[in-house]
C-alpha cells in the first residue's frame, strides 16, 4: 500500500525543506507525518498474525440449519489497530480493532441446495488511516455440499362427520401400501451389502464372503413394488426457484413415506428406483443425489417403473401434468407442484408445493360476494 512511504516521504521532504529554509514550521508537520508513517506501518507488522486457522467444519449441511463457523488468528504479537475479516460463508466481513481477541465463531444459515465452493478466510490488518495494511489467508477448504431440508407433510383434516376427505384417504393409503406382511409376500433379493450386526446368518452370502474376504448380506425387499413411489421431474422447471421448492417437496416425501414402511424414489439420470427402507439406511445417498439435481435433461423413465403402489408426480413445470405412462392402475397417482394461490385447497402440501389426485382439475377459489 502507498500510503506509508507517501507520508514518510512527504514528511522527509518538509524536513529538509524546513532546514534548508531555516523555517521551523515546515519542521513540525515533517516530524509528524514521518513518525505517523514509521508508527503505522510498525503496528500493523506486530499486529500481523503469521496464519489463519479455520476449525473443523462438516463437508454437509442441511439447508437453514447453522453451520459452524471458527476462524483463528495466530502468530499476532499485539492486538491489531484495525482491519477486517472476510469469509465466504459469511455473510458480510467482520470488523477488527484493538479489542479483538484473535478469534471469531459464528453459526450461519445457508440458504439454497448444492456443492459450494468455499474460498479461504481472509484477515486484512490495517492502521485506522488506512496507510498502511497486510493480509493473511487461510488454507483453502474445499467445498461444501448443501442438502435440501426437510419438511412436515401437511394433509387435509377431518371433514365434517368426522369423515376424511377421499384424498387423504387416498395419500395415508399409498402411505400404508407398503406396511405389508412380510409372510404373505414373497422375499426378492435385490443385490448384497455389508452386513449389519444383528442380521440373520442365513442372509450373509458365503460365496461373495470368500471371494472379497468381507462380511456381506443379501439385501432382501417384501413387496417392494408395493412401495409408494416418489418421482421428480425436473426437466421443464418454471424458475430455479420452483425447482429448489420441488426438490425440497420431493426429500420430505420421501422421508415421510419412508418411515411409514418403505418407499422409492425415481431421479432424473436414474434407471430405477432407489429403494428407501423405514430405517433410512439408504436415505443418505437419496439426499445427496437430491442436493445435486440440476434443470433439464428428460423426465424420468416411468414407463419402465410402473408399479402397483401409490406414485407421487412432483414437478416444477409451468404446467403440471401427469404421464400418461402412470395414468393407469388402481393405486393412486398425485401431482406435487409449488403452490398456486388462486386453486381450491390440495389434498396434501408439502415445502411450499400442493399435492393432488391425478384427474381432478383444481377448481378457481369462488370470490367473495
Amino acid at each position: 500500500m502507498a500510503g506509508a512511504p507517501t507520508a514518510a516521504l512527504l514528511g522527509v521532504t518538509l524536513l529538509l525543506a524546513g532546514a534548508g529554509f531555516d523555517s521551523p514550521s515546515l519542521l513540525v508537520p515533517g516530524v509528524g507525518l514521518l513518525g505517523l508513517a514509521v508508527a503505522a506501518v510498525a503496528w500493523v507488522q506486530l499486529a500481523r498474525p503469521r496464519r489463519v486457522v479455520r476449525g473443523a467444519a462438516p463437508a454437509r449441511v442441511v439447508e437453514g440449519e447453522p453451520y459452524p463457523v471458527r476462524i483463528r488468528a495466530v502468530g499476532g504479537r499485539v492486538p491489531p489497530p484495525g482491519g477486517r475479516l472476510t469469509d465466504s460463508v459469511l455473510p458480510e466481513p467482520v470488523s477488527l480493532g484493538p479489542r479483538w481477541k484473535g478469534t471469531h465463531s459464528a453459526d450461519v444459515a445457508l440458504h439454497g441446495r448444492g456443492r459450494r465452493r468455499l474460498g479461504p478466510a481472509r484477515l486484512e490488518v490495517s492502521d485506522p488511516l488506512g496507510l498502511w495494511s497486510r493480509a493473511v489467508e487461510s488454507e483453502d477448504p474445499g467445498e461444501l455440499l448443501v442438502l435440501p431440508r426437510i419438511e412436515p407433510v401437511l394433509t387435509a383434516g377431518r371433514g365434517a362427520g368426522g369423515r376424511r376427505p377421499s384424498t387423504l384417504a387416498g395419500l395415508e393409503d399409498g402411505a400404508a401400501a407398503s406396511k405389508l406382511d412380510a409372510r404373505a409376500i414373497e422375499l426378492e433379493v435385490d443385490g448384497l451389502r455389508a452386513y449389519r450386526e444383528g442380521s440373520p446368518a442365513s442372509r450373509i452370502h458365503w460365496p461373495a464372503v470368500a471371494r472379497t474376504g468381507e462380511l456381506l448380506e443379501r439385501r432382501l425387499i417384501a413387496g417392494a413394488d408395493a412401495a409408494p413411489l416418489v418421482v421428480l421431474d425436473a426437466s421443464q422447471p418454471e424458475a430455479s426457484d420452483a425447482l429448489d421448492t420441488a426438490v425440497r417437496a420431493a426429500a420430505s416425501l420421501c422421508v415421510h413415506l419412508a418411515s411409514s414402511g418403505g418407499a422409492a424414489a425415481l431421479l432424473p439420470g436414474d434407471r430405477r428406483p432407489a429403494e428407501i427402507e423405514p430405517d433410512l439406511l439408504s436415505w443418505p445417498a437419496v439426499h445427496v443425489k437430491l442436493a445435486l439435481v440440476e434443470a433439464g435433461g428428460p423426465p424420468p423413465p416411468v414407463s419402465r417403473t410402473i408399479r402397483s403402489g401409490a406414485v407421487f408426480w412432483v414437478t416444477a413445470s409451468a404446467n403440471p401434468t401427469l404421464p400418461q405412462a402412470l395414468r393407469s392402475g388402481g393405486a393412486p397417482r398425485y401431482v406435487v407442484a409449488p403452490s398456486r394461490p388462486s386453486v381450491a385447497a390440495p389434498a396434501f402440501t408439502v415445502a411450499g408445493c400442493d399435492g393432488r389426485l391425478a384427474g381432478t382439475r383444481p377448481r378457481r377459489a369462488a370470490g367473495r360476494v
